[in-house]
Formats: structure tokens, sequence, C-alpha cells
């Protein structure tokens, strides 16, 4: 009886340490599921459109040069003027007095010297008899050259006079339309004030403002305008000057732009602007900020290498250069085309990580997402 206890005790006993070696198998491995985006370099491009206006190359900012009050404005807003026609006209009261007594201040001088020139013509005939003493000719001849200076000093004062009295009209320095005009008949201006703007029509080009995360792309972007008033008539237009530094209020850069053709555009009108960014063109692809990080200084992203299974990959570290962002997109480029980046989680990648592809973005899944 004791044996057979003893046979059944045994018998318990295997089977125990068979199950317990049976439960101590490792469990399936748990991949980490992510959200990834392909790596497209055709795909990066953008169209951007803009609000603007037609301005002219060359305009002119037309000043008194010298104050005074106003007494005639002959001009007026959308005007045509030729050069050298006036467009308003000062009180010259005052310079024609100034003009007046510098006039009279250079006669006084001239006589004077020629005082002078007669006392000298005296003394050297007296010096030929002995009459006079050197230092009696040396001092003529001092008042005479000092008489020169001044009445020829006079003379520059006689022409700044009429110049002044000339200012009080102002001229157009050229042809154009006016587009501003920022004084009334009464208002007494400052030498120097802009008070009358004036257009070159023969150049137009249209104006826009960049903002600061376009103003790469907008470089080398393909250009076209429509103005408001023909919306579907199209055309090409060449970038000719774009600020290099942003408007302190606004942080905008001013961008003009010519036609490309020499076609005629009314000053002041609304223009439309769109600019195309081409990926082709700059060799970079749009991926999703969220895939940037960070290895040794570096911006790379983390590429999912595909296995014989399509749903299970291992990533993979690569470098990229970030050449911008736009919205929610980096602009990156050194990543293959075609690659699968991971898009979230990528503080929580490894080299080798074995991962699970998820379904792209708007399929319905269920897998939790790497956080």
């Amino acid at each position: 009886m004791k044996a057979i206890f003893t046979s059944s005790a045994v018998a318990v006993t295997v089977a125990s340490l068979l199950a317990a070696c049976g439960s101590s198998a490792p469990p399936d491995e748990t991949l980490r599921s992510v959200r990834t985006a392909e790596v497209r370099y055709e795909g990066a491009g953008e169209t951007t459109r803009y609000f603007g206006s037609v301005q002219s190359r060359y305009e002119v900012e037309q000043a008194f040069r010298v104050p005074g009050k106003v007494v005639e404005r002959r001009v007026d807003v959308g005007q045509t003027v030729r050069e050298g026609d006036v467009l308003a006209v000062l009180d010259d009261v005052d310079y024609r007095l100034t003009e007046q007594a510098t006039r009279e201040q250079l006669e006084a001088a001239k006589t004077r010297m020629r005082q002078a020139e007669s006392d000298s013509r005296r003394l050297q005939a007296l010096k030929e008899d002995g009459s006079v003493s050197e230092f009696d000719e040396e001092h003529a001849q001092s008042e005479l050259q000092t008489s020169v200076a001044a009445a020829e000093a006079e003379a520059r004062k006689l022409e700044l006079a009429r110049n002044r009295l000339k200012y009080t009209v102002l001229q157009a320095s050229q042809s154009g339309v006016i587009t501003a005009v920022r004084f009334e008949v009464g208002q007494v201006v400052a030498e120097g004030q802009p008070v009358v703007s004036i257009a070159d029509p023969g150049y137009p080009e249209v104006v826009v403002d960049v903002p600061e995360g376009q103003f790469a792309r907008f470089q080398t972007a393909q250009l076209k305008a429509s103005l408001a008033v023909a919306p579907d008539e199209w055309f090409e237009v060449v970038l000719r000057e774009l600020s290099p530094q942003a408007a302190s209020e606004t942080r905008t850069f001013r961008a003009k732009l010519k036609p490309a053709t020499g076609r005629e555009l009314p000053l002041g009108a609304t223009a439309f602007l769109v600019a195309e960014s081409v990926a082709g063109d700059t060799g970079v692809a749009a991926v999703p900020a969220s895939a940037i990080t960070q290895a040794k200084g570096q911006a790379a992203v983390w590429v999912v290498r595909r296995t014989d299974d399509e749903a299970v990959g291992s990533v993979e570290l690569v470098p990229v250069e970030v050449h911008g962002y736009r919205d929610e997109e980096a602009l990156v480029s050194g990543a293959p085309d075609g690659a699968l980046v991971v898009t979230a989680g990528v503080q929580k990648m490894a080299p080798g990580l074995k991962v699970a592809l998820l379904q792209s973005e708007g399929a319905e899944n269920t897998e939790q997402v790497a956080r």
C-alpha cells in the first residue's frame, strides 16, 4: 500500500514540473504601432495666393526746397503732368525782399572794390617818384584783395537769394501721373516736406507682401497675376525685387514684380498674385513636422524598412536637411524617395526597433499609436 502511494506521488510531481515548464515559455513579442508618411519629392508643390496693388517702379516725392505758405495749387490726384509743369506756388514776398537786399549789398561791395582799385592805381603812380612807402602800397593791395573777395561773396549770396526765390515755384521733375497731393492752399509747408507724388505709368509693377514662412519658397516659385477688373485674364510676372529685411510692423517682405511682356497696367489697381512652387525645382519633400528629430545636432527622420510581412518593419535613423516649414509640414531633402517615415512617437524609437504599420491616414484603425 505504501509503494502504490509513492508511485502516485512521483507521477503527480513529474506532471507538476512539466506544467511549470510549459507555463514559462516566452510570450509572443508585442510590436509598437506607428503612423507613417511617404516621402514624395514631386508632392511638395504648393499654390499660394497674394493680394497686392499696381504701382509704378519710378515714383517721385516732390517737395519745396524752401519753406513757406502755399498760395496756389494747380494739380489734383489722377492728373497727368509733364516735366517742368508748375504744381504749386509759395508766397514769395519775403524771398523777393531778401533778393533785393542782397542785390544792394552787392552794389555796395562793388563800389568799395572800385574805390580800392582806384586807390591802388594812385599809390602805384606815387610810388614811382618815392612819395609813398612800401607799407602804404601793401596796405592798398590788401584793401583791394579784401574788397574783391567781398564783392565775389556778395555775388554768391545774390545767386543763392535768386535761387531761393525761384524755389517758391514747385515744378514737376518728371512726366507722369499725380498719385498723391498732401497740401492745401494756405498751408505752411516745411523745406523738403513731400507734398506731391508723381508716378511714371510706363513702368508698372505688382507689389505684394510675403510672410516670413513663405520667403524662401517665393523666390523660386512660378508667378502669374491678374487684376480685379479682369480676374480671368492671367499674365506672367517676373520677380524684380524682394526686400531682404522684413517690415518691423507686419514682419512681411515687400516683393515687386514686373510683367514678363510690355503689358500696360493701371496704377492703383488691385492685383491678385499666384505663386506655384514645384518640388522638382527645389529638390525637397513635404513631411509632417512631427517626423523631425535630432541626431548628433543634425535633423533626422526615422525611416521604416519593411520586412517580408508588409505590416511589420524596423526603423532606421536617416539624417535630412530641413529647408523650411509651412503650416504643419517641414520641407526636407536627404530621405529616399518613397520611404516611409515615422510621424508620431519619434522620441520612443531606437535603431532596429520592430514596429507595426498602421493603416494610412484617414483609415479606421483601433490599434494604439506610439506615444
